[in-house]
């Protein structure tokens, strides 16, 4: 059974920034993208970034860029997402997401992004105050 467990959520003040670990487990696929999203009440998730496990190529929604910075360390089945410089309106449940893939990691992450992942975990709460 595939779990994923966030971590790294809380307060901070504008500007800040905070750093989101996700723990994975049960893979059995050598193949896979690891994604963050996040979503506030009422909304659609948004795919802010995605990374293949397979070379590291890495997708970031053009809201995050050149603030967010996705990275994974494979020995530990762990992923993480640095968020610099937030504001009050980033303040959502942040969670990860995975799926496995095959073939050219290319589209791999633009596709997963758009159209969701198999597999989340259960999120963390992310609150940028003013």
């Amino acid at each position: 059974e595939v779990q994923l467990v966030e971590s790294g959520g809380g307060l901070v003040q504008a500007g800040g920034s905070l750093r989101l670990s996700c723990a994975a487990s049960g893979f059995t696929f050598d193949d896979y993208a690891l994604g963050w999203f996040r979503q506030a009440p009422g909304k659609v998730p948004e795919g802010v970034s995605c990374i293949t496990s397979r070379d590291g190529r890495t997708y970031y929604a053009d809201s995050v860029k050149g603030r967010f910075t996705i990275s994974s360390d494979a020995a530990k089945n762990t992923g993480f997402l640095q968020m610099d410089s937030l504001n009050p309106e980033e303040t959502d449940v942040y969670y990860c997401a995975a799926s496995a893939f095959y073939g050219s990691t290319e589209y791999v992450c633009p596709s997963l992004i758009r159209y969701g992942m198999d597999y989340r975990g259960k999120a963390t709460l992310v609150t940028v105050s003013s």
